[in-house]
């Protein structure tokens, strides 16, 4: 069931930003649109809340109970900048918005992303490994949270590589192709 409603989290997630997307810029409407963008929070509560009762109902931790922290953590850190992704492009489209600035290909304000990404990374694996710290709390029996420990170490491993790649552009930035600007 748990993984299903991942599912149903990620599709509502999309339709919240779509919906609130066309409210603001084809309908004319700030105001609704604000509104249905703020919802998408409410995706991720009702997620956190399935997954705690699930548990606490005595379902054994599963691979999908890991996934929906991943997905919480990942929405918390990175859902606010798909949004904004989004509303750029949605504004530049429909609304004589100004056209979004590519990002950068080499050079010092492309390994300052590369940094800024994994610092999101950083946050939603704080986020997530403690959503399954507290779950493993929650549920009060470790033998049958393991997969959760296993969840975090496997998540920190990633975080690792991905810090690694991330900071190397920092060492050895990418050099800027003639003809290419660097913002």
């Amino acid at each position: 069931m748990i993984g299903w409603l991942i599912v149903g989290c990620e599709i509502a997630f999309w339709v919240f930003v779509l919906a609130g997307l066309c409210t603001r810029y084809l309908l004319k409407n700030k105001f609704l649109g604000g509104l249905l963008l703020l919802c998408t929070p409410l995706v991720d509560l009702v997620l956190l809340i399935a997954t705690a009762v699930d548990l606490k109902q005595g379902a054994e931790a599963t691979a999908y109970h890991g996934v929906a922290a991943i997905y919480l953590g990942s929405t918390v850190a990175f859902g606010h900048r798909m949004i904004k992704w989004a509303d750029e492009r949605f504004a530049y489209k429909f609304a004589g918005g100004s056209k979004p600035a590519k990002k950068p290909k080499g050079g010092a304000e492309h390994a300052r992303r590369e940094r800024a990404g994994w610092y999101r990374h950083l946050l939603a694996w704080v986020i997530g490994s403690a959503i399954l710290a507290l779950l493993i709390l929650w549920v009060g029996e470790p033998e049958k949270t393991k997969v959760f420990e296993q969840f975090i170490m496997g998540w920190g491993t990633v975080l690792g590589i991905d810090f690694l790649i991330s900071f190397s552009y920092t060492l050895w930035p990418r050099e800027v192709k003639k003809g290419h600007s660097v913002d």
